[in-house]
């Protein structure tokens, strides 16, 4: 199964749209994953309508359409891994205690906000996966996205991304 990363799009306040490359991730991907700051209800529709599977949440940026249409928080199991998606995490300081505590039934935890990307685990295991932003490298040095797969119940060849 092959999985599509994404956060913090700002369409239309950073990007006119999804850079090409990531649109033709979205059409290979099984399930795309997006952590929130979208800002537009129309990307939301269309990558809706693009994907073979949505799993995604609302950020701080959405507006009252955008929280209409999903949770502030996104629960999924697939394939035996349980993933939640979110949009913010608080400080990077002891982010992965603070999360291995609010999330004790979660394998995989997908977040945005800052988009910085990271990949660390906890101590209980649970994996933190910030993709950063495809659309607004912030201090970053590149714009990113990243790509997973799962293959007998195990998440696999997380990377990293760069536009």
């Amino acid at each position: 199964m092959r999985l599509l990363l994404m956060s913090d799009t700002h369409v239309p306040t950073r990007a006119r749209d999804l850079p090409d490359r990531l649109w033709a991730e979205v059409d290979a991907a099984d399930v795309v994953f997006h952590a929130g700051d979208w800002m537009d209800l129309a990307l939301f529709e269309r990558l809706e309508e693009r994907s073979a599977r949505l799993v995604a949440c609302w950020g701080n940026n959405d507006g009252d359409d955008l929280r209409a249409r999903m949770p502030e928080r996104a629960d999924v199991e697939l394939d035996g891994i349980r993933f939640t998606v979110v949009h913010e995490t608080g400080a990077s300081k002891g982010r992965e205690k603070r999360m291995a505590v609010q999330y004790p039934d979660t394998d995989i935890l997908v977040f945005g906000h800052s988009h910085i990307p990271w990949d660390t685990v906890a101590d209980n295991g649970l994996r933190l996966l910030n993709p950063g932003s495809p659309t607004d490298r912030r201090r970053q040095p590149y714009c990113t996205y990243m790509t997973a797969t799962i293959a007998d119940g195990q998440l696999r060849d997380v990377e990293l991304h760069r536009l």
